[in-house]
């Protein structure tokens, strides 16, 4: 390489390197952008959950006698039935309810039942003058009754195994009942001396009462989750409703003076089987 082309070479080498920073100026350096944090949605009503049951008082039960008056048109007089009988059926019922914890959660329900009512009594005398003295008499008494209960409910569940969750529980409230006219038909029956023919000695009816009662209840059971948020309840319900008016006279005896309620019970008791749903929400 001749003197002349070393001498090129040198200066073009040394105008590279001063023209480097130069051009490395007219580039900003990168900007980094951290990842924006993603959005979380917040869960509302996160913990609440529906509920609907069907039940069947497998022992539905009045507690102790029916107690009523009777007026002989002066005084009154206080007695019993001999015997009393509440048949069992079915029961509805819907609630709202939450869950504070895994183990700790709570409703409110309101529950629709009836029952039918069977009673008999039983005097030493005759029905009426129109019997013989030696004769007594019996009065077969039939009544339906619609009650409504509305109650505040804990429960404990007992930790899930499987999907299966025990649990246990108790509840209070109220319940107002409603009783349908009791229809009262009484008969003559043979002693000393014979009836005779016809038996039937007459028939009445007392109007029904209603009142709200004081209620209380303990469950227990068993949940099956059946997805993330539906489960299937099978369980048991205890139920005690306090006792109240039942009747009132007929209009016969309410015309000869006697006020105020005639017959009371003395409160009834459930034995339920129930199944429902609850739904969670999310």
């Amino acid at each position: 390489m001749g003197h002349y082309s070393r001498l090129a070479f040198l200066t073009g080498t040394i105008g590279l390197a001063v023209a480097a920073p130069a051009l490395a100026a007219d580039y900003d350096p990168p900007i980094i952008i951290d990842d924006a944090p993603q959005h979380v949605p917040v869960e509302i009503g996160s913990g609440w959950y529906l509920r609907g049951d069907i039940g069947y008082s497998v022992e539905t039960e009045p507690r102790g006698n029916v107690e009523y008056r009777t007026f002989d048109g002066v005084s009154y007089s206080d007695n019993s039935f001999a015997d009393t009988r509440l048949s069992n059926d079915f029961n509805f019922g819907l609630g709202v309810g939450y869950s504070f914890t895994d183990m700790i959660r709570a409703d409110v329900t309101l529950d629709r039942f009836t029952a039918s009512f069977s009673g008999a009594t039983t005097g030493a005398g005759p029905c009426s003058v129109a019997f013989p003295a030696a004769t007594s008499c019996r009065s077969e008494d039939a009544s339906e009754l619609t009650a409504y209960s509305a109650l505040v409910n804990g429960y404990v569940d007992l930790g899930t195994f499987v999907g299966f969750t025990p649990y246990v529980g108790a509840g209070a409230g109220y319940t107002y009942v409603r009783w349908d006219d009791l229809q009262n038909t009484t008969y003559c029956v043979d002693g000393g001396a014979s009836c005779g023919s016809p038996a039937l000695a007459g028939t009445s009816t007392h109007p029904g009462e209603s009142d709200w009662r004081f209620t209380y209840a303990f469950m227990a059971g068993m949940a099956y989750d059946l997805s993330n948020n539906m489960k299937v309840d099978l369980g048991y319900r205890y139920r005690k409703v306090a006792g109240g008016d039942m009747f009132g006279w007929d209009a016969a005896t309410a015309a000869s003076g006697a006020t105020g309620v005639q017959g009371r019970d003395q409160g009834l008791s459930s034995h339920e089987v129930r199944v429902g749903l609850r739904l969670e929400l999310w």
